[in-house]
């Protein structure tokens, strides 16, 4: 006589099955449960196994996935924050703020940068090796009797995904007032009765930078505009002696902590009684207030690991700061299946986070 399973055997979702008494026995056999992929259990867990009627396979529930249990790798799928480097600060009286390095991410219910929904998870297979290249930030300008301008950050890169480094900072010197373009835009520097429009922000990463207008810059009165974020346009200059704020970052909950990256750097000034423009929330560094020959403060550089811009500089050879270097930070549901960055966990997500870089071999 054959013994009659039930339902609960099997969980939800999943149809009864009739097991003879000799299953399990070298002459037996095990009849496995089988039904269509909407059949298959509300709450699976690992390890799991069950006969598709669909796709005619059998398949096994691994970590987030029914796996088809003839294929010998099994791909999965990861959400990654991918940060590059921040831009270098301007120099020189009025100087622009650093834009933001570029931001995109896959995390669900979160952002990319510049206003974009999240992109798709990335499918990975396993024993793969997988390129992490963490963009350092750009160099702050240095306005001596030559000016040496400052530059734009470097990319970071997680496999097929690239994101573009903050757009340098604009000094009163330079050939053009303007900021300069890259993953968030920096911000226009101000002179004489003058003054410059933001950089453009890359589709999908961040934000333009700020723009000075023409009565916040008189003789030796002059204000820079914030580097554009992640998540918002950098500050425009309006007033006399008063750089503008960075753009803020967009703020991720990708490692368990819900943390803001990606600000924009403050734009410098110069004059008596003169205001810098404060870093964007998210590692943007603050500028600095020029106030005559012999100030010596610099602008405040990114925060390291943020993709945030650097700050711009006030007075005569005044420098601006440096920007933060980006960062790659990966996660996925259950336990760890890769190796690379530092690994923990939080909610249920092994999580490997990149501040150099490296691999990840899937």
């Amino acid at each position: 006589m054959g013994r009659a399973r039930t339902l609960a055997t099997y969980g939800a979702g999943i149809a009864p099955a009739t097991v003879s008494d000799t299953a399990n026995t070298s002459t037996g056999y095990l009849d496995i449960p089988a039904g269509t992929e909407a059949q298959r259990p509300g709450s699976p867990a690992n390890g799991m196994v069950r006969y598709n009627t669909d796709s005619d396979k059998y398949e096994v529930y691994i970590e987030t996935q029914w796996c088809d249990v003839t294929t010998t790798t099994q791909t999965y799928s990861v959400q990654y924050l991918v940060i590059a480097g921040g831009g270098g600060g301007g120099s020189n009286r009025g100087a622009s703020g650093g834009g933001a390095g570029g931001y995109r991410s896959s995390v669900s219910g979160e952002s990319s940068g510049g206003g974009a929904s999240a992109e798709s998870a990335a499918t990975l297979l396993p024993g793969t090796a997988y390129t992490v290249t963490i963009g350092a930030g750009g160099t702050a300008a240095n306005y001596f009797s030559v000016s040496i301008p400052s530059t734009s950050g470097n990319n970071s890169v997680f496999g097929g995904v690239t994101s573009t480094g903050g757009g340098r900072g604009v000094s009163n010197g330079d050939a053009s007032l303007n900021g300069v373009s890259g993953g968030s835009g920096s911000g226009g520097a101000g002179a004489t009765n003058s003054g410059g429009t933001g950089g453009a922000g890359t589709t999908g990463q961040g934000y333009a930078g700020g723009t000075v207008s023409s009565g916040a810059a008189t003789s030796d009165n002059e204000g820079g505009a914030g580097g554009g974020g992640a998540g918002a346009v950098g500050g425009s200059a309006s007033t006399i002696r008063t750089g503008a704020a960075g753009g803020v970052g967009v703020q991720s909950s990708i490692n368990g902590t819900a943390t803001y990256r990606a600000g924009g750097g403050g734009g410098g000034a110069n004059g008596s009684g003169s205001t810098p423009g404060s870093g964007g929330n998210g590692g943007g560094g603050a500028g600095v207030a020029g106030t005559g020959a012999g100030s010596t403060p610099t602008g405040v550089a990114g925060t390291a690991n943020t993709g945030g811009g650097g700050g711009g500089g006030g007075y005569n050879a005044v420098p601006g700061g440096n920007g933060g270097s980006g960062v790659v930070i990966i996660r996925y549901l259950g336990l760890q299946r890769g190796s690379g960055g530092t690994v923990t966990s939080s909610g249920g997500y092994t999580i490997h986070t990149f501040t150099s870089s490296g691999t990840y071999t899937a």
